[in-house]
């Protein structure tokens, strides 16, 4: 290949120089943000946590309030818009997809503002709105949804516009292609997870699949793989069956068998059945992560970023579009994890479903030579619905090998409707509710003997 450089003129070293400071100082604060683990309120977490606490904390008692009018709002819009299709609405590209979703996701919408007027106000049946099912949802995983999604979604353009993702994708793409099949930059959304919020990284996923970064696969995997439960959490579940002592070996576990899942997932349908082509249609290019002639990987992956910074075109257009990401994320996704959870934790709270499904598993704990197998298989298909009910049903359990499989196991099951589940399905990410518990079941039988055989070696 002819090096066709030419020297940089005092222009052009001044347009570098100008690209190199919009890529770094945007993307160190973006950095500091969302993957800088800070200590707050004796936990690990990251920055734009603790301004979504500080949220929660200045709102108050009117949080939950201004949330059920948000999704109320949405249902009534939404069937407004779907009967009378108001032009001012069809009009607007982005209003039209916010207030005019499918005919199935509608349904959705009007399940979630029903069920959350009746929790706010008490209406109805009891099952619906108690502490263990809607009010749950409303007043404990809402409100932290809320604030998370106001600052993940005003801050991610930081992360996102200024070529951060474009230098990490291709230092960590020798290691992300081999072993997952995917491109370097999905390491970043499995970081901000890990370290925040797994519905940061759904959020950080959905937006690069929409903007035509990730291939339909590509786009379900990391939704479904690599939007890790956080280290906070991790601590929650573990403190409700009273092991904190095991943290080590518990959060060890638990990144061990993430790692194999993550291998062994995707090569396996429904994941290896999603086709390799982005949100319009179109492939992606050949050899897209390959490294030019001439180039090392930093230098490539500098050179992409500098160009990435290049192509901001002001501060008011980076504002606009995360002011338009908060939206859609506040009043597009809430309503669906309303209902949807809402639905799942009935299920779970009044039905034997959950526990005629663990049935099968008896055996499988047996052959694994888990103690109490009877008891932990009723705790296994009921983390679809919410991880912390697995915990919860764990801390009646009196052997401590027991209670630790179910803790761990509850984390990396990783996708329930509660939250994960439903933000994957109210994003525009290529998965629907049967691939969703499909994965979940493959994740729990993979996961199982490697947290097994930990547990072996600890107890």
């Amino acid at each position: 290949m002819q090096d066709n450089s030419q020297p940089l003129t005092p222009s052009a070293n001044k347009r570098s120089a100008g690209n190199f400071w919009m890529f770094f100082l945007p993307s160190l604060v973006g950095v500091f943000l969302f993957m800088a683990p800070v200590y707050y309120n004796d936990g690990l977490t990251i920055p734009v946590a603790i301004l979504a606490k500080s949220v929660q904390a200045l709102l108050g008692d009117y949080l939950v309030g201004t949330i059920t009018i948000i999704v109320a709002f949405m249902a009534i819009a939404s069937v407004v818009t779907k009967l009378f299709k108001p032009a001012v609405i069809l009009r607007h590209t982005f209003l039209n997809n916010l207030l005019n979703p499918s005919w199935v996701w509608l349904v959705v919408r009007i399940i979630g503002g029903i069920a959350i007027i009746m929790t706010f106000f008490q209406l109805g049946p009891k099952a619906i709105w108690e502490e263990n099912t809607g009010g749950l949802v409303l007043e404990g995983l809402l409100p932290t949804l809320f604030s998370v999604f106001i600052f993940a979604g005003l801050l991610l353009p930081l992360l996102l516009n200024f070529g951060l993702l474009e230098l990490m994708g291709s230092l960590l793409s020798k290691v992300m292609r081999p072993l997952f099949n995917l491109p370097g930059r999905g390491a970043i959304d499995c970081t901000a997870s890990w370290l925040g919020d797994g519905s940061v990284g759904i959020l950080l996923t959905s937006k690069q699949y929409e903007d035509k970064f990730y291939t339909q696969r590509e786009a379900a995997v990391i939704g479904t793989t690599f939007s890790a439960v956080s280290i906070t959490f991790s601590l929650v579940v573990l403190a409700q069956v009273q092991l904190e002592h095991l943290f080590l070996p518990f959060y060890g576990a638990i990144c061990l068998a993430g790692v194999v899942a993550a291998i062994i997932i995707p090569r396996l349908p429904p994941l290896s059945l999603k086709k390799d082509i982005f949100i319009d249609g179109s492939k992606p290019e050949k050899d897209a992560d390959a490294i030019p002639q001439g180039h090392s990987t930093f230098s490539w992956g500098l050179s992409l970023a500098l160009d990435r910074a290049g192509q901001v075109k002001s501060a008011k257009s980076i504002l606009g579009e995360g002011i338009r990401n908060a939206i859609d994320m506040v009043f597009g996704v809430l309503p669906v994890v309303m209902g949807l959870g809402t639905i799942a934790l009935v299920i779970a709270e009044y039905t034997s479903v959950f526990a005629l499904l663990g049935q099968p598993f008896i055996p499988y704990l047996e052959m694994l030579g888990v103690p109490e197998a009877v008891q932990a298989s009723q705790t296994i298909v009921v983390g679809f619905a919410d991880m912390f009910i697995p915990a919860i049903l764990a801390a009646s359990i009196d052997n401590e090998m027991t209670r630790f499989v179910i803790a761990a196991m509850s984390v990396t099951q990783l996708i329930y409707m509660s939250e994960v589940g439903a933000l994957l399905l109210g994003s525009r990410i290529p998965v629907n509710i049967l691939e969703l518990f499909v994965i979940f079941i493959l994740r729990t039988l993979i996961t199982l003997p490697v947290i097994v055989g930990v547990a072996h070696l600890i107890f």
